[in-house]
């Protein structure tokens, strides 16, 4: 998952738990944001920033914003690109300094004190977004540039950033009258709180959750490792002699792959997909119902038939006519072989004179005893092979072997968190290209799942060569006892999935930050991730990270040959659990009602048209669907699958040349990775591979042809 750092969608990806006033800031020092920081590469520096250097930042930096434009507004001379367009776009600097640490903190590092930052910061920039798209006389110059930009001789960059700033403020209400207006804004700066909120709810839920377990006989078929990590857990709560289980992946998904206590997987399966949707004070019906309504209203009002509309105008997709026939032929091809899957493993149960019928938290567990039935494969088998150092250093070597790129280790630069890693990243020639932080494991303080952002984005406009700082974030099992991190296959790919996101974001070679890196549209941006997924199962990488953490021992032939071989198992399942939430963001943002919808009955209704078989849960219900209700992908969850139609298609050319191929890896290079949003994805994508992408390629990788 990408997380674009543009004030805009910085404010979408919120994450909060509870509220309480920030300390006081220490009036003698001086606000270490007010000055370009001063540390190697110009890294924030951590240990030196307050709580309370944060709102004094973002009101100053709006302040100097709204001076700079005005500078604008007010010049005499005839509208320019440069005197108007790249005068906007390097307006802002302090605000977007303070804006890039605080929200990466408030989704890595958040606490009572910087979610009470973040409230008034929200309302805030809401209200400065407002004011800028919303300024008359700011925009007539911006339409005099554009009206003349035939004449204008300007460089395809330049161009580009021309037709998006004026689609941006279209879009953003400019051309609305001054009521209509006001009515904006206020819907704005309600969705920008209840994004907020949302976020909040989700990761009190997540938390709050325990599952405390007394008697080691209730863990049957938990294999020691994650025994041994749970007993830890309760240690460290004060719970010493018992085992506790949270919602944190690595703690959820070894009790519903391996638990023969069928009571224990219900358990920790419904207090997952029971988040936000317990009718209390972290009950999130009420903002999803409300979000969902305020969305349509907005799209009604700026003359979209709805918020889909209004969304994938600007994505490769660009109706929600052509999304939704895409998921429907994918759920066509999908359906048949979840329900297939599903008789299997019903046959599994009675086969094991099991009297009971199968049930969503029980098809983690059959499905692990029909791998290994099928395929001599348990996933635990591979853990001992996926040391985090070694996949790491493995998708480190990969980033070497196709762009010759070097990841050296920097303890001696800031961080955030004793647990985060620093490297600076350089060309095989030793230039600087930018610094890479990771982020490895779960905390309480951590919104789940794993995405990339950036502290700074790469750019050279103005005449200054700026260089990014990336920061990839996981939630990966953590080292637990004398045993270190071992992944399961599902976080390796993770690692490489983002490691593609970071590699966009550091390869970057674009003369503007808001066409640079990831700024491109929401359903090609993943593309650059999940092609980094196919090289991970590769014989040729595998020899790069899978060694045995004991012996060395590089993973068997045998065992990759299994993982081949089982490579298109259970993914009826994978592909309707992840189709029916793409369907489910979408019926919710088709809707262009402004009632609130009772989220229950409509979500049911939903699943119902996609086909979902009871015995599978969304893979996001609307409760807790973070996605698209507080992270920036309403209307576009989708674009994970539409993506890999292209990382599919893509990869078949490395594979047709030689994985590590030289001239096919610096076209993808020049093509992709550098260009950010400078040109259309389809060209971009044309420019790689010499033709429009196929569907070929990702129905044989999913066994669905």
């Amino acid at each position: 998952m990408i997380k674009f750092s543009h004030i805009t969608m910085l404010l979408l990806s919120l994450v909060a738990v509870s509220c309480s006033q920030p300390q006081q800031v220490n009036s003698e020092r001086q606000n270490p944001f007010f000055t370009p920081f001063s540390t190697p590469y110009g890294l924030p520096p951590f240990d030196e920033i307050e709580y309370g250097d944060y709102l004094p930042a973002f009101e100053k930096g709006i302040e100097e914003q709204k001076s700079e434009i005005q500078l604008i507004v007010s010049d005499t001379s005839a509208p320019d690109f440069f005197n108007t367009i790249e005068a906007l776009e390097l307006s802002g600097e302090l605000l977007s300094r303070v804006s890039n640490v605080f929200f990466n903190i408030n989704s890595s590092l958040t606490n009572d004190s910087v979610q009470a930052i973040a409230r008034e910061a929200s309302a805030m920039l809401a209200r400065h977004t407002d004011d800028i798209n919303l300024n008359d006389g700011l925009f007539k110059k911006i339409v005099t540039v554009w009206e003349r930009r035939d004449e204008a001789n300007l460089t395809a960059e330049q161009m580009m950033l021309l037709d998006k700033t004026y689609k941006r403020f279209i879009r953003g209400g400019a051309m609305l009258d001054a009521a209509s207006k006001e009515q904006l804004r206020k819907i704005n700066e309600e969705l920008s709180i209840l994004s907020l909120t949302f976020g909040e709810n989700v990761l009190a839920e997540t938390n709050r959750f325990q599952l405390i377990v007394e008697h080691e006989d209730e863990l049957s078929g938990i294999p020691i490792a994650f025994r041994n990590a749970a007993a830890e857990a309760a240690t460290n709560a004060g719970l010493q002699g018992k085992w506790l289980f949270t919602l944190q992946k690595p703690s959820l998904l070894p009790v519903l792959q391996y638990a023969s206590n069928r009571d224990l997987r219900e358990k920790v399966f419904k207090g997952y997909i029971m988040r936000g949707d317990n009718n209390d004070e972290y009950d999130n019906k009420k903002i999803v119902a409300r979000t969902a309504a305020l969305r349509a209203m907005k799209a009604s009002l700026l003359g979209y038939t709805n918020h889909a509309a209004f969304v994938l105008e600007q994505n490769m997709a660009e109706t929600p006519e052509k999304v939704n026939e895409f998921i429907d032929a994918l759920l066509k091809a999908a359906i048949p072989i979840a329900v297939k899957e599903a008789g299997n493993l019903q046959k599994i149960i009675d086969k094991r004179g099991e009297n009971i019928t199968l049930e969503p938290w029980d098809w983690w567990y059959y499905a692990e005893i029909l791998r290994k039935e099928q395929y001599d494969l348990d996933e635990e088998q591979l853990r001992p092979y996926f040391k985090l150092e070694n996949v790491r250093d493995g998708v480190f070597a990969l980033a070497g072997k196709l762009w010759g790129l070097k990841f050296i280790p920097r303890a001696d630069l800031p961080k955030y968190h004793p647990d985060v890693e620093v490297y600076e990243v350089t060309e095989s020639d030793g230039r600087h290209l930018g610094i890479l932080y990771k982020d490895f494991f779960p905390r309480d303080s951590k919104r789940g799942g794993a995405w990339m952002n950036s502290y700074r984005k790469q750019s050279r406009a103005g005449g200054r060569e700026v260089s990014p700082v990336i920061t990839t974030n996981y939630n990966f099992t953590a080292p637990s006892g004398d045993m270190p991190a071992l992944l399961s296959w599902d976080e390796v790919s993770t690692l490489f999935h983002e490691m593609g996101h970071a590699l966009h974001g550091l390869l970057s070679n674009c003369t503007y930050n808001s066409l640079s890196g990831t700024a491109v549209s929401r359903d090609f941006v993943e593309l650059p991730s999940q092609i980094m997924e196919n090289w991970a199962s590769e014989p040729e990488v595998l020899e790069l990270f899978a060694r045995h953490y004991i012996t060395g021992e590089v993973i068997p032939s045998e065992l990759i040959a299994k993982m081949e071989q089982s490579s298109t198992f259970n993914q009826g399942f994978a592909m309707a659990e992840f189709l029916s939430a793409a369907k489910l963001d979408m019926d919710w943002h088709v809707s262009d009602t402004i009632e609130e919808s009772d989220v229950i009955v409509f979500e049911n209704n939903s699943l119902q048209r996609a086909g979902l078989i009871p015995q599978i849960v969304v893979r996001y219900r609307s409760t807790y669907f973070s996605h698209i209700f507080s992270g920036g992908y309403s209307a576009g969850y989708y674009s994970y699958i539409w993506s890999e139609v292209l990382d599919s298609d893509a990869f078949e050319a490395f594979k047709e040349t030689g994985l590590f191929d030289a001239e096919t890896a610096l076209r993808f290079r020049r093509t992709i990775l550098e260009k950010g949003g400078t040109e259309d994805p389809m060209d971009m994508y044309v420019s790689f591979r010499g033709r429009e992408p196929k569907q070929d390629a990702l129905l044989r990788k999913r066994g669905l042809k």
